[in-house]
């Protein structure tokens, strides 16, 4: 059986009150695998940890206790600079604002994650040029004729769908999505939905997604709730 790619045991979060005031726990104790390709929903109210645990497993905070292994490595063991070339070469990530360069392209701002990298750095590098890759994603989302044109031009669901092709450029093993759908209509949040899952499968990443969204996250191979910080339970979807 192959082990899985991502990889969590006891992890728990907690932030120091000023003055001399309780802490607050965000999470106590939590424990998952998630499978290589795997799609997860990550579901929960407001205050219960969701954010903070993907932040975590995306290497942007450092837990309090417990260890987080991806790829069999343990993140803990990592410095900022290591840690910074696991975010660059094994995740990518998508938040609900698409946070894209105003003054830039659609293909400039897709290939931004990209200008830090070596050849040597890109998996498969005699497969496809990072600019060859931008354009199959751009066209596979339906952005082909929009190549050119700067975010003020497009979409809430076009911009969006710009910030998963930006994501996905460095072929990560993970992508961690924060509300993705959050800030569209609700017909820009199906189309975006259905195409995470199909991206999950065509392209062999990993996806885990927080979202208050129960029709993105039913998408989802997978469903499980955060509440309190701690996960109660666990469905498939």
């Amino acid at each position: 059986m192959a082990a899985p790619l991502l990889q969590l045991t006891d992890v728990s979060k907690r932030y120091a009150a000023s003055g001399g005031a309780d802490g607050v726990n965000v999470l106590a104790g939590v424990s998952m695998d998630v499978a290589r390709g795997e799609s997860l929903a990550i579901v929960g109210p407001s205050g219960s940890g969701k954010s903070t645990l993907l932040q975590i497993i995306g290497t942007l905070d450092r837990p309090t206790s417990g260890r987080v292994l991806l790829d069999g490595k343990d993140l803990s063991q990592l410095d900022d600079l290591q840690l910074a070339t696991v975010r660059s070469q094994q995740l990518g990530f998508v938040f609900q604002s698409h946070y894209l360069l105003p003054q830039c392209t659609v293909m400039e701002n897709v290939l931004v994650p990209t200008l830090a990298r070596s050849k040597s750095d890109i998996r498969n590098p005699k497969s496809e040029s990072p600019h060859d890759r931008a354009t199959r994603l751009l066209k596979r989302v339906g952005l082909a004729d929009r190549l050119h044109h700067r975010p003020g031009q497009l979409s809430g669901g076009e911009r969006q769908r710009v910030a998963v092709v930006r994501a996905l450029i460095n072929q990560p093993q993970l992508l961690l999505a924060d509300e993705p759908t959050g800030a569209l209509d609700h017909a820009s949040a199906t189309s975006l939905g259905q195409l995470l899952v199909e991206l999950n499968k065509e392209e062999g990443v990993t996806l885990i997604v927080v979202t208050h969204a129960i029709e993105l996250a039913k998408r989802m191979g997978r469903v499980t709730e955060l509440v309190d910080g701690r996960l109660v339970d666990e469905s498939k979807g």
